[in-house]
């Protein structure tokens, strides 16, 4: 079994706590994305499951192991860094084998490894050249395969796609997820860019300021965040937050009454102040009644046209609309937010959602596993 399991995790370095309370259960076989901006401590919990640096206190585990002090080699995990970490004088071959060689292993079956993982990543055709003759895409490859050939219980990537461009991303992310698919290996994988980890991974650890914020699904993370933090992280764009007021079956923003399913929501929801979140794709532009708004920004991309509107109190918050829809700067227009979609959090910087755990039934979820 590879499961890795943080219990009560705790790293600083000096007076600075990079990590704080940090539980993960990450099942054998799993694909766990660790996503947050720099400096939440994602790299920190990855360096230090790599044994790159060591708990100030707490326990890490893979399967029955407790590898807390254990050196990087006894580890049986591979990592796989940002820059590739080639080596330049070596040609592809002899790079994916440089594992295999400082484990002892020789001959037909070192050969055989190699083979296997090239065939595996479409590499075989390159294996005589430098890396300084290979794309980014074929460098990111053959790091994957040097980490192949190891065959390890945990495979351990930081970033790895950061220094692509966004054609190439799109293609590795793929490949990436075929071959988690084929391997069924335990991979836990560092990223600052939500797309990358709501397309690849099975469950998402959403890190903030040294703590985990929630550690859920893809779909679940997306349709209902635990707390401000997360809305506004995940989405592009991201969750709509409205400063409002509760007052029995209304939220009241700037004078305008908007109307939602109090049954939809905690007991402890009282009246008085709250955050109303909507995602951009349930906000409804009209005319007539609604929430009052100047259009400031439309923006075409192609297949949607993003939407950025002004509140009466200068708050601006976004919207998704059908490409054809032509709105000019300046109009003033209505808006109307679908009572189901409407999330409810405590008005503090990083207040806890307000809504029961159903999914809100008109979201829709971004894909499923």
């Amino acid at each position: 079994m590879a499961n890795v399991i943080f219990k009560d995790v705790h790293k600083r370095f000096g007076s600075f706590v990079a990590l704080e309370k940090l539980d993960l259960d990450i099942h054998d076989g799993e694909f766990v994305a660790l996503l947050g901006p720099s400096g939440c401590g994602k790299s920190t919990t990855l360096r230090m499951l790599a044994g790159l640096e060591f708990p100030t206190s707490g326990e890490i585990r893979i399967g029955d192991r407790v590898i807390n002090d254990l050196a990087p080699g006894k580890r049986d995990i591979a990592m796989v860094f940002q820059s590739y970490a080639l080596y330049p004088h070596m040609t592809v071959g002899e790079n994916i084998a440089y594992p295999l060689k400082k484990r002892g292993i020789k001959g037909k079956a070192r050969a055989e490894a190699v083979q296997k993982a090239a065939e595996l990543l479409q590499l075989e055709a390159l294996l005589d050249r430098k890396p300084k003759q290979l794309s980014g895409g074929q460098q990111q490859r053959v790091a994957l395969g040097r980490a192949l050939v190891r065959d390890p219980q945990v495979f351990l990537l930081d970033e790895p796609l950061s220094n692509l461009d966004a054609k190439l991303r799109s293609y590795m992310r793929a490949e990436l997820i075929e071959l988690h698919a084929r391997l069924g290996k335990t991979m836990v994988y560092v990223t600052h860019d939500q797309l990358e980890a709501m397309t690849m991974a099975n469950r998402i650890a959403v890190m903030h300021g040294g703590r985990v914020q929630q550690f859920d699904t893809p779909d679940a993370i997306y349709n209902r965040p635990a707390n401000r933090f997360v809305a506004g992280f995940i989405g592009t764009p991201p969750m709509n937050q409205i400063d409002g007021t509760a007052e029995g079956d209304h939220i009241v923003i700037s004078g305008h009454r908007i109307p939602f399913n109090r049954a939809d929501f905690v007991d402890s929801l009282a009246d008085g102040p709250v955050v109303l979140g909507v995602r951009p794709e349930f906000v409804a532009i009209g005319s007539g009644d609604g929430l009052p708004a100047t259009v400031r920004l439309a923006e075409n991309t192609g297949h949607e046209t993003i939407v950025t509107l002004e509140l009466p109190d200068q708050t601006r918050i976004s919207a998704r609309v059908e490409a054809a829809r032509k709105l000019d700067v300046g109009q003033k227009v209505a808006l109307r937010f679908d009572p189901a979609a409407i999330h409810l959090f405590e008005a503090s910087e990083n207040g806890t959602r307000l809504n029961l755990d159903e999914t809100p039934a008109a979201v829709i979820p971004m894909r499923a596993k």
